[in-house]
């Protein structure tokens, strides 16, 4: 027998629950301890463990994940077949586990070696941005970036690379709309992140999303490190091809110049994500995520939490955590906002598992959230943002984002992350330039079927042979390795230039 499917054939979460989790894939007629299985059962899936009455509720974590939508009988295996969602409707009380950020005594904090800004802010990597006003000038944008990839910087090995941030909108779109506020804050966002030395900025020239207005809307300063440009007043394709290919080369040398030093983890915002994920995402890699969490806020650095869907039915664990009664309810006006937006537009927040997470035994969102949520540790909730606002609060701290990972992640690297934790049990292999992103196996079995694409394994815990907060100790160390410098794998093939999606909201006119 392998050894990732070594140890116990079932996972019991918590003592209420009546179902129990599969750690290999189980035959009918197994005896797994409390009950003998009546069919087949997955790894990662779920078995009841007493008989559960058409109508009553089915518990994973201890919490209620969805109600029996039949009789289901002990040994049975529970999912899509029986199990049904069910409106969230937990309690909550506001506050009661918040107050002040336990920080560790300062001499104690841990460093990393980062890019010290003018703004003050730190940068894991040295980029080159340019960003695109609007889709019609991202041909031009990806051109530039490519003589690069093509080309090289001779010798300026600190250079990271030139990331064009190309999009689908930026025009046809009225100005006073929920979607061309988010489209603006985020390419602000991406302007003022500290892993970019250097940004120009290319539009059209006639495109409802001006740069002109863009930079003075935001206060942006233009000087040798933020430069714009249109097509239209260059002349051409060609000419503003040409125009920023030597803007860039004129500036490699100051941006080459620029070296790493000792950084305090305040510098740190690290953006937690899950993707792709499994029925053990939320037994082995997020609580290890969320020890790993808990230790960088404790060092004075801030993780950030997102995906407003995939906490729906597990908010009660965040709101309660709260450093302030109106931080909690500052969620809660998120949540309301999903339930409006999503009915608006005839779906329902339970449509978020997919395809890939339902074989991998999540059968509702509820179930799904309460996994997702252990990525954000244990650490008090000091502030709530909108989409791509800027993160000012130090210490744990949640953003709206839809549940779809490439613009959730947009969200977060525009308020400010430099650097992403992605738990994955299915196997996603995103990156996310110019933030570099650590991906983290949920189970052995994806991992060492992927192990070119996975930094971390957290499949251990399964089994007995590695532990969350073992686990999460790899993960924070390996945290700061990376934003010193240490290249993830997916930087090693280069990975990440279409991952940058901002959140689309609204009519195309």
């Amino acid at each position: 027998m392998p050894a990732h499917q070594s140890g116990p054939s079932v996972i019991r979460l918590h003592e209420t629950d009546n179902v129990v989790v599969s750690t290999r894939p189980i035959a009918e007629g197994e005896n797994v301890g409390e009950v003998v299985t009546l069919s087949d059962v997955p790894s990662g899936h779920k078995i009841a463990v007493r008989p559960i009455a058409e109508g009553d509720m089915v518990l994973k974590y201890g919490q209620v994940i969805g109600r029996a939508s039949r009789e289901i009988a002990a040994g049975e295996h529970v999912h899509l077949q029986n199990l049904a969602m069910l409106d969230s409707a937990v309690s909550h009380e506001f506050a009661v586990e918040g107050g002040p950020t336990p920080l560790l005594p300062e001499g104690e904090r841990r460093t990393f070696k980062g890019y010290l800004r003018p703004s003050g802010l730190v940068g894991t990597r040295n980029y080159v941005g340019i960003i695109t006003s609007v889709n019609c000038s991202a041909t031009v944008a990806k051109a530039v970036a490519d003589y690069f990839k093509t080309n090289g910087f001779g010798n300026y090995a600190n250079v990271d690379g030139v990331v064009a941030l190309t999009h689908g909108t930026g025009c046809a779109i009225p100005t006073n709309t929920e979607g061309y506020t988010y489209l603006r804050r985020t390419l602000n966002g991406y302007a003022r992140n500290p892993n970019f030395a250097a940004i120009l900025m290319i539009g059209l020239g006639c495109e409802t999303n001006q740069i002109s207005h863009l930079v003075k809307a935001f206060e942006l300063e233009e000087g040798p490190l933020l430069r714009t440009m249109t097509i239209q007043r260059m002349g051409g394709t060609r000419k503003t091809i040409e125009e920023a290919v030597s803007i860039i080369q004129e500036l490699l040398p100051e941006i080459d110049a620029v070296k790493r030093t000792e950084q305090p983890l305040s510098g740190l915002k690290v953006a937690l994500q899950c993707g792709g994920s499994d029925g053990y995402s939320g037994i082995t890699a997020n609580p290890a995520l969320g020890y790993a969490a808990d230790l960088v806020v404790k060092n004075g650095g801030t993780a950030v939490l997102s995906e407003t869907p995939e906490i729906y039915g597990a908010e009660h664990l965040l709101t309660r955590r709260a450093a302030t009664p109106a931080i909690a309810e500052k969620l809660m006006a998120r949540i309301d906002w999903w339930r409006d937006y999503t009915a608006k537009n005839g779906a329902e927040l339970n449509n978020n598992p997919s395809h890939g997470n339902k074989e991998g035994g999540l059968t509702t969102i509820l179930e799904k959230s309460l996994g997702a949520v252990a990525k954000g540790g244990s650490m008090p909730l000091m502030e709530v943002y909108e989409y791509a606002e800027p993160i000012d609060a130090s210490g744990f701290v949640f953003m709206d984002t839809p549940g779809y990972d490439p613009v959730a992640v947009t969200g977060q690297v525009a308020g400010g992350c430099n650097l992403i934790v992605f738990t994955t049990g299915r196997g996603s292999v995103s990156g996310f330039k110019p933030a570099p992103c650590i991906k983290v196996a949920t189970n052995s079995e994806m991992y060492e079927h992927m192990s070119e694409d996975m930094d971390i394994n957290c499949g251990g815990i399964i089994d007995g042979s590695d532990s969350i907060q073992a686990a999460g100790e790899r993960i924070f160390e390996h945290i700061i390795a990376i934003a010193s410098g240490e290249r993830t794998l997916s930087e090693g093939y280069n990975y990440g230039d279409f991952e940058f999606v901002p959140w689309q909201i609204g009519a195309v006119t």
